[in-house]
């Protein structure tokens, strides 16, 4: 194919900047073009003998070998070169180029001459190896200063390449191009082409650059557009005093790590409807400001049951504490405390470790039944039903799924009813 403008933009760009973040759509031939330019790097002149270049490919062996191969296959197709090297290695006009996947890095620590670090959709590798491999990266640039580029279609919110598209432009250490779809038409994509991939719920993330990670095996497509309210509706929702509303309770998901956020889900159950109007997520609060803000969102919105993973004792005592009840509630059995709901009780703890796989069930058996409905605003928690991957009978895959935090607040707030039976 002929060079596209797009490619000779990138070009340049790789010309003035040795540090640079591609967030591009899929089919652009991003990774077909930087396995170019390096083999370009290495043959114009010997400025780079003796360095050596790294690839950083997902977790799997083969996707290493792949790329190492396709490489190669600039100079065997001639049939006039040959490489004696191992799958993973080729050397070209001194330069060692090897590929390496992303759990198996240790062998990337403590090389003496970088010249080139390409990172490979390195927004699908696993959380921790996100940050090991920018890590390890990072560290040379002090020492031989190579090139970095990160080439990447979007996965899920909070990941790697959405951390450095957030970081402000004068502490960034990357020249970030954005290569959405229209890049490629008339070009790579025919208009049809493009117009059969919208049809596919994965558009916006593969062409459009949305983070919104992989469609997940939880929640059907068709039941969470279904459930996702107009904006006329979503008004309504807020609007208690025009219609019929009947109790409103918050799931509360606890966490004050670097990977987890602290989440809050408030639902009510109105014209035979669960809704949902509230759901956020706090990254790293502060004990009692988090508190204080659980409390603010009780009072205002009248909830009247909060359930709060049991893990978290000194959260669910000062909620109890704040609100006059009986805080050692460790003196009751589960089946006292999840009767007392039904008597004076307001916080109400859950054993989340024994009960997830049955909350998970029932939230989706709600969503199938169609008795959800979302306000259009909380993209997040619309994201993360999207994307909830399942593995070992009902276990949450909280890897493959965004904002797990919030789906596992909304599946506490919703033991809070049951399926209406005139309408099952």
């Amino acid at each position: 194919m002929s060079f596209f403008d797009y490619e000779k933009l990138l070009f340049d760009i790789l010309q003035q900047h040795k540090h640079t973040w591609i967030k591009k759509a899929t089919g652009l031939g991003i990774t077909e073009f930087m396995l170019r330019y390096m083999a370009w790097l290495c043959l114009r002149n010997n400025d780079l003998n003796g360095t050596q270049m790294c690839i950083v490919t997902g977790p799997r062996i083969d996707l290493a070998i792949i790329l190492i191969d396709r490489m190669k296959k600039l100079f065997t197709d001639n049939k006039l070169v040959t490489f004696n090297s191992k799958e993973t290695v080729i050397e070209l006009n001194g330069v060692h180029i090897e590929a390496y996947p992303s759990h198996h890095l240790d062998a990337m620590r403590g090389l003496p001459d970088v010249s080139f670090i390409l990172l490979d959709e390195a927004d699908f590798f696993p959380p921790g190896q996100q940050k090991d491999a920018r890590d390890v990266s990072e560290r040379y640039i002090a020492k031989s200063n190579p090139w970095i580029v990160m080439v990447s279609t979007p996965n899920a919110p909070d990941g790697l390449f959405e951390k450095i598209e957030r970081e402000p432009e004068d502490i960034c250490l990357y020249k970030r191009l954005y290569l959405d779809y229209t890049y490629g038409l008339d070009r790579i994509y025919t208009i049809e082409e493009i117009e059969k991939a919208k049809a596919s719920p994965s558009f916006e993330r593969e062409y459009n650059l949305k983070y919104l990670g992989k469609i997940g095996n939880v929640f059907h497509t068709l039941d969470i557009e279904a459930a996702i309210c107009t904006q006329e509706e979503g008004q309504e929702m807020m609007d208690w005093n025009t219609s019929t509303m009947i109790g409103r309770s918050m799931g509360i998901d606890v966490a004050w790590g670097d990977t987890s956020k602290f989440a809050i889900v408030i639902i009510q159950y109105r014209d035979k409807k669960i809704e949902i109007f509230y759901a956020e997520s706090f990254e790293k609060p502060q004990m009692n400001e988090i508190i204080n803000h659980v409390m603010q969102l009780k009072q205002r919105h009248h909830v009247t049951r909060v359930y709060v993973d049991g893990a978290n004792p000194e959260v669910i005592r000062e909620l109890k504490r704040r609100i006059g009840e009986y805080q050692e509630y460790h003196d009751f059995t589960e089946e006292q405390i999840w009767a007392f709901r039904n008597n004076s009780w307001q916080i109400i703890p859950i054993n989340f470790q024994k009960r997830h796989r049955e909350m998970l069930q029932w939230t989706h058996t709600l969503m199938s039944k169609r008795f959800i409905k979302i306000h259009p605003f909380l993209q997040n928690l619309i994201i993360s039903l999207r994307t909830a991957v399942v593995v070992d009978d009902w276990k949450l895959d909280k890897y493959q799924t965004s904002h797990d935090d919030l789906l596992d607040a909304f599946r506490l707030a919703c033991l809070n009813y049951e399926i209406p039976k005139n309408n099952t």
